[in-house]
Protein backbone atom coordinates (compact mmCIF):
# COMPACT_ATOMS: atom_id res chain seq x y z
CA UNK A 1 0.00 0.00 0.00
CA UNK A 2 3.11 2.59 0.73
CA UNK A 3 4.56 1.57 -2.29
CA UNK A 4 1.25 2.34 -4.48
CA UNK A 5 0.86 5.27 -2.64
CA UNK A 6 4.46 6.64 -3.43
CA UNK A 7 4.09 5.90 -7.28
CA UNK A 8 0.42 8.05 -6.68
CA UNK A 9 2.89 11.04 -5.49
CA UNK A 10 5.42 10.20 -7.88
CA UNK A 11 2.92 10.33 -10.74
CA UNK A 12 1.51 13.71 -9.64
CA UNK A 13 4.58 15.39 -9.22
CA UNK A 14 5.54 14.49 -12.67
CA UNK A 15 2.16 16.51 -13.79
CA UNK A 16 2.34 19.43 -11.39
CA UNK A 17 6.06 19.77 -11.95
CA UNK A 18 5.84 19.05 -16.01
CA UNK A 19 6.71 22.65 -16.99
CA UNK A 20 9.03 23.61 -15.01
CA UNK A 21 10.72 20.02 -15.98
CA UNK A 22 10.69 20.82 -19.57
CA UNK A 23 11.50 24.53 -18.92
CA UNK A 24 14.78 22.77 -18.05
CA UNK A 25 15.30 20.71 -20.36
CA UNK A 26 14.80 22.87 -23.56
CA UNK A 27 16.55 25.61 -21.63
CA UNK A 28 19.59 23.41 -20.58
CA UNK A 29 19.80 20.70 -22.81
CA UNK A 30 22.32 19.51 -21.15
CA UNK A 31 19.98 18.63 -18.78
CA UNK A 32 17.91 16.03 -21.03
CA UNK A 33 18.35 13.22 -18.99
CA UNK A 34 15.30 14.15 -17.36
CA UNK A 35 13.49 13.14 -20.43
CA UNK A 36 13.89 9.51 -19.15
CA UNK A 37 13.05 9.89 -15.56
CA UNK A 38 9.73 11.68 -16.82
CA UNK A 39 9.11 9.24 -18.67
CA UNK A 40 9.08 6.70 -15.75
CA UNK A 41 7.23 8.80 -13.70
CA UNK A 42 4.20 8.79 -16.61
CA UNK A 43 4.95 4.99 -16.28
CA UNK A 44 4.46 5.15 -12.54
CA UNK A 45 1.39 6.83 -12.94
CA UNK A 46 -0.15 4.25 -15.11
CA UNK A 47 0.82 1.49 -12.62
CA UNK A 48 -1.27 3.42 -10.30
CA UNK A 49 -4.04 3.59 -12.14
CA UNK A 50 -3.89 -0.30 -13.25
CA UNK A 51 -7.69 -1.94 -12.47
CA UNK A 52 -9.05 1.28 -11.84
CA UNK A 53 -12.53 1.73 -14.13
CA UNK A 54 -14.39 5.09 -14.78
CA UNK A 55 -13.85 7.98 -17.07
CA UNK A 56 -11.73 9.85 -15.05
CA UNK A 57 -9.30 6.67 -14.36
CA UNK A 58 -9.70 6.26 -18.47
CA UNK A 59 -8.59 9.76 -18.73
CA UNK A 60 -6.00 10.07 -16.22
CA UNK A 61 -4.55 6.82 -18.11
CA UNK A 62 -5.00 8.25 -21.88
CA UNK A 63 -3.00 11.22 -20.12
CA UNK A 64 0.08 9.29 -18.62
CA UNK A 65 0.47 7.85 -21.95
CA UNK A 66 0.55 10.90 -23.70
CA UNK A 67 3.17 12.20 -21.41
CA UNK A 68 5.46 8.44 -21.22
CA UNK A 69 5.11 8.82 -25.30
CA UNK A 70 5.76 12.31 -25.90
CA UNK A 71 8.71 11.77 -23.21
CA UNK A 72 10.21 8.82 -25.41
CA UNK A 73 9.28 10.67 -29.00
CA UNK A 74 11.75 13.70 -27.32
CA UNK A 75 13.99 11.04 -26.89
CA UNK A 76 14.34 9.41 -29.85
CA UNK A 77 13.70 11.97 -32.17
CA UNK A 78 16.36 14.77 -30.34
CA UNK A 79 13.85 17.29 -30.28
CA UNK A 80 12.11 18.78 -26.71
CA UNK A 81 9.91 20.92 -28.28
CA UNK A 82 7.67 18.30 -28.53
CA UNK A 83 6.99 18.59 -24.65
CA UNK A 84 5.64 21.11 -25.04
CA UNK A 85 2.09 20.01 -26.01
CA UNK A 86 1.38 17.88 -23.19
CA UNK A 87 -0.77 21.29 -21.19
CA UNK A 88 -2.99 20.73 -25.35
CA UNK A 89 -3.10 17.59 -24.70
CA UNK A 90 -4.21 17.64 -21.51
CA UNK A 91 -6.81 20.35 -21.95
CA UNK A 92 -8.25 18.59 -25.06
CA UNK A 93 -8.58 15.11 -22.88
CA UNK A 94 -10.27 17.23 -19.80
CA UNK A 95 -12.91 19.08 -22.50
CA UNK A 96 -13.92 15.77 -24.00
CA UNK A 97 -13.83 14.25 -20.65
CA UNK A 98 -16.70 17.06 -19.38
CA UNK A 99 -17.79 18.04 -22.47
CA UNK A 100 -18.78 14.25 -23.36
CA UNK A 101 -20.21 14.09 -19.89
CA UNK A 102 -23.22 16.78 -21.05
CA UNK A 103 -24.60 14.39 -23.37
CA UNK A 104 -24.60 11.90 -20.87
CA UNK A 105 -27.59 10.96 -17.99
CA UNK A 106 -25.50 12.82 -15.52
CA UNK A 107 -22.68 14.73 -15.87
CA UNK A 108 -19.20 14.55 -14.79
CA UNK A 109 -19.72 17.20 -11.91
CA UNK A 110 -22.97 15.54 -11.33
CA UNK A 111 -21.25 11.84 -10.47
CA UNK A 112 -18.78 13.93 -8.66
CA UNK A 113 -21.27 15.87 -6.78
CA UNK A 114 -23.64 12.67 -5.95
CA UNK A 115 -20.19 10.49 -4.85
CA UNK A 116 -20.31 13.10 -1.92
CA UNK A 117 -23.53 14.35 -1.25
CA UNK A 118 -25.87 11.23 -2.02
CA UNK A 119 -29.10 12.77 -3.94
CA UNK A 120 -29.23 15.84 -5.39
CA UNK A 121 -32.18 18.03 -6.08
CA UNK A 122 -33.32 19.27 -9.31
CA UNK A 123 -31.79 22.84 -8.67
CA UNK A 124 -28.42 20.27 -7.37
CA UNK A 125 -28.53 18.54 -11.26
CA UNK A 126 -29.05 22.28 -13.21
CA UNK A 127 -26.43 23.71 -11.25
CA UNK A 128 -23.94 20.58 -11.79
CA UNK A 129 -24.61 20.53 -15.20
CA UNK A 130 -23.50 24.54 -15.51
CA UNK A 131 -20.71 24.14 -14.07
CA UNK A 132 -19.89 21.63 -16.20
CA UNK A 133 -20.38 23.59 -18.85
CA UNK A 134 -18.03 26.41 -16.89
CA UNK A 135 -15.29 23.88 -16.64
CA UNK A 136 -15.52 22.86 -20.85
CA UNK A 137 -14.93 27.16 -21.05
CA UNK A 138 -12.15 27.30 -18.72
CA UNK A 139 -10.65 24.30 -20.98
CA UNK A 140 -11.09 25.51 -24.54
CA UNK A 141 -9.92 28.99 -23.53
CA UNK A 142 -6.73 27.56 -21.45
CA UNK A 143 -6.04 24.77 -23.91
CA UNK A 144 -5.73 27.86 -26.92
CA UNK A 145 -3.51 29.50 -25.00
CA UNK A 146 -1.64 26.63 -24.02
CA UNK A 147 -1.47 25.49 -28.30
CA UNK A 148 -0.46 29.29 -28.72
CA UNK A 149 1.95 29.26 -26.40
CA UNK A 150 3.30 25.51 -27.79
CA UNK A 151 3.73 27.62 -31.54
CA UNK A 152 5.03 30.70 -30.51
CA UNK A 153 8.08 28.32 -28.80
CA UNK A 154 9.03 30.78 -26.32
CA UNK A 155 9.90 28.62 -23.42
CA UNK A 156 9.08 31.31 -21.06
CA UNK A 157 5.69 32.44 -22.01
CA UNK A 158 4.99 28.92 -22.01
CA UNK A 159 5.99 27.90 -18.27
CA UNK A 160 4.83 30.98 -17.58
CA UNK A 161 1.24 30.29 -18.87
CA UNK A 162 1.27 26.20 -18.45
CA UNK A 163 3.38 26.19 -15.17
CA UNK A 164 1.93 29.40 -13.02
CA UNK A 165 -1.09 31.13 -14.68
CA UNK A 166 -3.08 28.27 -15.40
CA UNK A 167 -2.65 26.69 -12.25
CA UNK A 168 -3.72 30.36 -10.78
CA UNK A 169 -6.82 30.55 -12.89
CA UNK A 170 -8.15 26.73 -12.00
CA UNK A 171 -7.75 27.46 -8.19
CA UNK A 172 -9.64 30.98 -9.05
CA UNK A 173 -12.38 29.05 -10.68
CA UNK A 174 -12.40 25.65 -7.36
CA UNK A 175 -12.41 28.34 -4.83
CA UNK A 176 -15.30 30.52 -6.81
CA UNK A 177 -17.11 27.62 -7.49
CA UNK A 178 -17.18 26.95 -4.00
CA UNK A 179 -18.22 29.84 -3.11
CA UNK A 180 -21.12 30.45 -5.33
CA UNK A 181 -21.69 26.13 -4.07
CA UNK A 182 -22.08 27.56 -0.80
CA UNK A 183 -24.70 30.23 -1.80
CA UNK A 184 -26.58 27.97 -3.93
CA UNK A 185 -26.72 25.19 -1.07
CA UNK A 186 -28.06 27.55 1.57
CA UNK A 187 -31.04 28.61 -0.87
CA UNK A 188 -31.96 25.51 -1.25
CA UNK A 189 -31.99 24.48 2.13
Amino acid sequence: MLAKRALSIAGGLAVIGWPFAVWLVIAYPHLHILLPILALCFVLRLCTLRGKTGALSRAFKGLAIAGAVLCVASIWMREAQLLLWYPVVVNGVMLALFGSSLFSRMSIVERLARWREGDLPPAGVRYTRRVTQVWCVFFIVNGSIALWTSLAGNIHWWTLWNGMMSYVLMGLLFAGEWLVRQRVKRRYE
